[in-house]
């Protein structure tokens, strides 16, 4: 019985002091394993806001696509007034910073804003625009719609030629092609290739006092 008694506790301490394996370790580092970031799910796409456009402020100075008339004129130019180009002098460039230029002096007949009525007008114009078509002649009767001077003193015609209207020997403003596309719609002058020289004035007067209403 005793020796039966010793085997027995022979027997279990071999199996207290088996190795008994862990699952859940490792002597052996995975470095693929232990240091692996978790995979993120993708975030949700959100949908992009719609374009809200001009600030409200900003949309009574915006024209439908493709239109130029009276009001845009009018809101652009400094200088508004009709008169007959009486001298035409070429500058050269003074200095290395300095352009060349074009002085073209008219006698105001009408003034619709900027100038005086009888008074002799000379406008500075860049030589580049006086060789790609912006020109006069002396004599020539013409209405100008002229930018505000810039900072060299140089001004031209609003829109190129849309700035520019001949006036015929009766007085009267003649409307080209691409005027009478522009002014269609316009009350006084839609329809149109030549207008009385008042009318015309009442039309830019017209346009510039619903610019000004908010």
């Amino acid at each position: 019985m005793f020796g039966r008694s010793c085997a027995c506790l022979l027997a279990l301490s071999f199996l207290i002091w088996l190795p008994v394996p862990v699952h859940s370790q490792s002597d052996r580092v995975d470095p693929g394993r232990d240091f692996e970031l978790p995979l993120l799910s993708p975030l949700p796409l959100q949908p992009r806001a719609p374009d809200p456009g001009p600030p409200r402020s900003r949309l009574k100075w915006l024209a439908p696509h493709g239109t130029f008339g009276v009001p845009q004129l009018a809101r652009a130019a400094g200088t508004i007034f009709s008169g007959t180009v009486t001298a035409i002098t070429r500058h050269p460039a003074k200095s290395s910073q300095s352009v060349e230029t074009v002085a073209v002096t008219f006698h105001v007949e009408q003034s619709i804003r900027g100038v005086i009525p009888g008074e002799d007008l000379t406008i500075s114009q860049w030589i580049g625009l006086w060789s790609s078509g912006q020109r006069y002649r002396v004599g020539e009767r013409v209405l100008l719609f002229l930018y505000p001077r810039s900072k060299l003193g140089l001004t031209s015609c609003v829109g190129g030629e849309m700035g520019c209207f001949a006036i015929d020997p009766r007085g009267r403003v003649l409307l080209s092609a691409r005027h009478l596309s522009a002014f269609r719609t316009d009350p006084i002058l839609g329809g149109k290739s030549r207008v009385r020289l008042s009318d015309f004035a009442w039309a830019v007067r017209r346009a510039s006092e619903e610019e000004s209403v908010p």
